[in-house]
């Protein structure tokens, strides 16, 4: 018998058909004789649905009171699928986020987790029931108020109860088969992962991968849980991500073969923003970052052009978020007598693509094979960004699609078969 966390996505449990598609995977678990944790996410597009709402209600929302609010959606969810549990003959009991101990910070919309005491979840489990548990919320315990945990709050939830149970897997079930070389939505001949090192999908999570949310796979990471990707709408193997000395099960220890390429990835989601003629002198880098840093943005690549020699002046881009750049570009405008540059250009139409490999450490041309295989697309690349295991290029976002799907054939990464997206999300 095997203790065994499992997170169904929005996507999983959209519908009555889609929650009771779920219990009956769960309960063919129990069935099994495994012990069962689910971590459910709300039905559907519910969450943006009650943001929408919200905004409706009040443009600028109350923190505490959406966090109440959004919570509301994973209860739903959690306790229809209960009852779908029940109604097959097995006992389940749902828990909210504060019930199943998970305790945050007193951040609202963006809480961290900072301890499980998962007592009513063990004691379920001795009684021989099913534990369903609200993913994406907890409590703080200074505040006593619910938190929620941001996007991707369910795997994290997930991740952390394997964590706090010592389960021996964490099931995190989605619309896809597993982990693909690069969206198969993109890219429809990619070719899933039989397993991945979870420093290579920190990576890709970072950098535009939805299937997995980075910080669940830091979470993983940082305590040893094996994570296992796989769909609610079949019955195939999945994907498994693989923290540092963990090795692929069923393979009796033989360690995981470190490929060139693991995957492709790309993110719409970012915009550009240059500062043009700022005065090329020590500091004013730091003072310009330092006014973004206030702002709240997370600034990702930066490049800085040689200063013109009869202007000592020089041009400094950087990307971030899209939904940062607002904020950004008006701190920015307020001081820019101080900071003394001559004006600020904003591109939201632009798209990241980032190739990721653990092998790139000790395999030369990875960087030719990407530029290569642009160029002969006639792709421009905008802005470069490397670390070990990563090149992330800027392009157009109108091409950003054709470039995926270039890059991806170029590294050889092209399976026979088109990929499938059950429910159309990735998620």
């Amino acid at each position: 018998m095997a203790l065994i966390v499992q997170k169904y996505g929005g996507s999983s449990v959209a519908d009555a058909e889609g929650i009771k598609r779920v219990a009956k995977r769960i309960v063919d678990t129990r069935r099994a004789g495994h012990d069962v944790v689910v971590a459910v996410s709300a039905m559907g597009d519910t969450t943006d649905e009650l943001l929408d709402l919200a905004a409706q209600i009040a443009p600028i929302p109350a923190p505490r009171e959406l966090d109440i609010l959004l919570s509301a959606g994973e209860r739903i969810s959690m306790a229809l699928l209960a009852l779908a549990i029940h109604s097959m003959g097995y006992e389940a009991r749902s828990y909210t986020g504060l019930q199943a101990g998970m305790v945050t910070d007193d951040r609202h919309g963006a809480a961290r987790i900072v301890g499980v005491t998962p007592v009513r979840v063990r004691d379920a489990l001795d009684e021989g029931a099913i534990v369903i548990v609200a993913g994406f919320q907890g409590f703080n315990p200074d505040t006593q108020d619910v938190t929620t945990l941001g996007r991707g709050g369910s795997d994290t939830t997930a991740v952390a109860l394997a964590s706090a149970l010592d389960a021996d897997v964490c099931e995190i079930y989605s619309d896809v088969d597993g982990i693909f070389t690069a969206d198969p939505r993109v890219v429809p001949h990619a070719r899933k992962l039989d397993a991945i090192g979870s420093e290579e999908m920190l990576e890709l999570a970072a950098n535009g991968a939805k299937v997995l949310y980075i910080r669940a796979v830091e979470f993983a990471r940082r305590h040893g849980v094996l994570i296992h990707a796989r769909s609610t709408f079949s019955s195939g193997p999945g994907t498994y991500v693989l923290s540092p000395g963990m090795t692929l099960p069923d393979t009796e220890g033989e360690a995981m073969e470190e490929p060139i390429v693991a995957g492709v990835a790309t993110d719409l989601g970012q915009a550009k923003i240059t500062i043009i003629g700022v005065p090329d002198v020590p500091g004013k880098a730091a003072e310009i970052f330092k006014i973004v840093a206030k702002s709240g943005a997370n600034v990702d690549m930066i490049v800085q052009n040689v200063s013109a020699a009869a202007t000592g002046r020089t041009d400094i881009s950087f990307t971030l978020p899209k939904a940062d750049a607002t904020a950004a570009l008006r701190a920015l405008a307020a001081e820019q007598a101080e900071v003394g540059f001559e004006s600020l250009v904003h591109d939201d139409q632009i798209g990241k693509l980032s190739v990721v490999g653990a092998g790139m450490r000790t395999h030369s041309g990875v960087s030719a094979t990407l530029f290569e295989a642009l160029s002969i697309a006639g792709i421009n690349i905008e802005m470069i960004s490397t670390s070990e295991i990563r090149i992330s290029v800027v392009l157009r976002g109108d091409d950003l699609a054709t470039a995926a799907r270039v890059v991806h054939s170029a590294y050889g990464l092209d399976g026979e078969i088109e990929a499938v997206v059950h429910a159309g999300t990735g998620r």
